[in-house]
């Protein structure tokens, strides 16, 4: 008989590529982890992982039976929290990923309201600009900026039409003057966003022609987005940044848009999870509040 344990750990490595990363996680050993799927393949009559001294990874065998086991193991978790009271309220947990800026500036406050409304729901926000990995991560689903092309995810709008602006604090605008143009923004400090260990220094900006790529300098760079934007609002330099992330910023006065006639490059912003079935009624709610609120920022765009 399959061992549900089993199964879980199964699911586990294969995401992690590691029996030991599998382990730690519940607190086994090694030996354990591999003694446990070797179980597994004996119960399934097939070899799930190949095995050396310098990599682990699935079979074919391995691949094709991993959906069926990440299924089963979504289904009981269905139905306990189906069973752990009314229909209409929402009851586990919710692990959530999302940009830094967007994450502890909009979102923070909504997930807020949002467990007022259920407090039957526990909730465990990832704020990071390093990409989450729905699939290795321990996170349910992620929101993340930039149109999604992996078949592999599945993804819902949240802000289809959001795009970047161009924006600075007016205490640097009065020391260093508004760009006229974009040919103008080699002449000004330009704040920088690293991810990955490259810094973004070749603003996109949409064009009949194609993409027009703009090469910017300046003294600050972080990996940070939200750094970038503070930068800003100290008055440090020009930021390119997603609507969503300095609308609020705009409406109050703390930063202006520069060049507002430029269209900027598209950044839509989408919730993404590994696989239908995690669309459970606590995912749907928070889709729906997350991309009410958003709309109602786009209108500035």
């Amino acid at each position: 008989m399959i061992r549900l344990d089993d199964l879980a750990l199964f699911v586990r490595t294969a995401a992690l590529g590691s029996f030991s990363k599998a382990a730690r996680e519940v607190n086994l050993l090694p030996g354990q982890a591999s003694a446990a799927i070797g179980r597994l393949e004996r119960e399934l009559d097939i070899r799930l992982f190949a095995r050396s001294t310098r990599s682990l990874r699935l079979t074919e065998e391995g691949r094709r039976y991993l959906p069926f086991a990440q299924d089963a193991l979504q289904a009981l978790r269905d139905g306990f929290e189906g069973m752990r009271g009314d229909a209409g309220v929402l009851t586990g947990t919710l692990q959530i990923a999302a940009p830094s800026d967007f994450g502890r500036n909009l979102l923070l406050p909504w997930i807020s309201e949002f467990r007022r409304d259920h407090p039957g729901l526990d909730i465990q926000l990832l704020v990071s600009d390093q990409v989450a990995d729905v699939f290795r991560d321990p996170v349910d689903i992620a929101l993340r900026y930039g149109q999604i092309d992996d078949a592999s995810y599945v993804a819902l709008p949240v802000a289809p039409g959001n795009r970047r602006v161009l924006v600075a604090s007016s205490d640097y605008i009065a020391r260093h003057g508004r760009p006229a143009s974009l040919d103008e923004l080699s002449a000004h400090n330009c704040l920088q966003y690293r991810l990955r260990g490259r810094a973004y220094d070749r603003w996109s900006f949409p064009a009949a022609e194609g993409a027009r790529l703009v090469q910017v300098a300046g003294r600050l760079v972080s990996d940070d987005a939200e750094v970038v934007r503070r930068w800003a609002l100290a008055g440090e330099g020009i930021a390119y940044k997603s609507w969503l992330d300095v609308s609020e910023d705009v409406a109050q006065g703390r930063l202006e848009v520069l060049l507002p006639e430029v269209q900027g490059e598209p950044t839509p912003l989408n919730l993404v999870c590994p696989h239908r079935r995690q669309f459970s009624p606590a995912v749907k709610l928070l889709h729906a509040l997350v991309e009410e609120r958003c709309r109602r920022l786009a209108r500035g765009i």
